[in-house]
C-alpha cells in the first residue's frame, strides 16, 4: 500500500489525539450557570471542520492493486475503518455534548415549580439551539444560514453522519437506518424548539410538556448515536 503523504499523515494523527471530553457528573446535576453560558456558545466549529476532513479521507488514499489483497496485506480501505474506529470518540463527541446541554435544560425547567420569568425561558431556549447544533434552520443565525446558502453543511448531525458513513455504499442497510434516525432527530429537535418558542413558561403544565418533549429527543439522539456507532463498525 502507498503510504499517505506526511502532511496528510500529520494531519490525521492531530485528529486522533483530539482530548477526550471531561468526565461525566454522576449526578447529572446542572452546572454553575456561568458554565451553562459558555456551554451555549460553544459551537463546535472546530469540530465541523474536522469532521469534513474525516469525511474526505477516502479520497487522500491511493487505489492499490487488487493483487495487494491477495497475499494478505490490508488495503487503504481496511486501514481508514481503522482510522475511522481510534476517532470515533472524537466523532461521537458533538452527539455527547448536546446530550449534555439537554439534560442541563431539563433541570432548569423541572428545578423550580414556579416564579419563572422570560429570563428562563430565553436561557431554555438558547440551550436547545445549542443542542441541535444548526440542525433547525429556523433557528439558525444569519452568519450560520447564509453559510448554508452557499451550499456549505452546517447541520453538525449530518457532518457526523457523512464521516461516519463515508466508507459505505448509499444503499447499506445499516447506512440507509442511520440516515432515518437522523432525520427523526432533526424533526425531534424542530417540534422541541417550536414548543419551547409558543410555550407559557409560568404554567407548570406547559413546563411539563416542554420536558417530555425534551425527554423524547434524547431518545432519538441515543438512537442516532447508536446508528453511527454501527456505522463506525460495518
Amino acid at each position: 500500500m502507498t503510504p499517505l503523504p506526511q502532511s496528510h499523515s500529520t494531519t490525521l494523527n492531530g485528529l486522533l489525539s483530539f482530548p477526550p471530553n471531561p468526565p461525566k457528573s454522576k449526578q447529572n446535576l446542572i452546572p454553575p450557570k456561568h458554565q451553562v453560558l459558555q456551554h451555549q456558545i460553544t459551537v463546535f466549529r472546530r469540530d465541523i471542520a474536522s469532521l469534513s476532513f474525516l469525511a474526505l479521507l477516502p479520497s487522500l488514499s491511493p487505489v492499490a492493486p487488487a493483487s495487494a489483497f491477495s497475499i494478505g496485506i490490508s488495503g487503504p480501505k481496511d486501514w481508514l475503518k481503522e482510522q475511522k474506529k481510534k476517532a470515533s470518540k472524537f466523532v461521537l463527541a458533538p452527539i455527547d455534548a448536546s446530550r449534555e446541554i439537554l439534560r442541563s435544560a431539563y433541570v432548569l425547567l423541572t428545578a423550580r415549580a414556579s416564579e419563572y420569568s422570560a429570563k428562563d425561558l430565553e436561557e431554555v431556549q438558547g440551550l436547545l439551539r445549542s443542542a441541535a447544533r444548526d440542525c433547525v434552520p429556523e433557528d439558525r443565525n444569519s452568519f450560520v444560514s447564509f453559510q448554508a446558502s452557499t451550499g456549505v453543511e452546517v447541520c453538525t448531525f449530518r457532518l457526523v453522519m457523512k464521516n461516519a458513513s463515508s466508507l459505505l455504499d448509499n444503499k447499506d442497510p445499516v447506512k440507509l437506518e442511520a440516515e432515518a434516525m437522523l432525520n427523526d432527530l432533526i424533526r425531534s429537535f424542530t417540534s422541541l424548539n417550536d414548543l419551547a418558542s409558543e410555550t407559557d413558561i409560568q404554567l407548570a403544565s406547559s413546563r411539563q410538556k416542554v420536558a417530555v418533549a425534551l425527554m423524547d429527543t434524547i431518545s432519538f439522539l441515543d438512537k442516532f448515536e447508536q446508528g453511527i456507532k454501527e456505522c463506525l463498525e460495518a
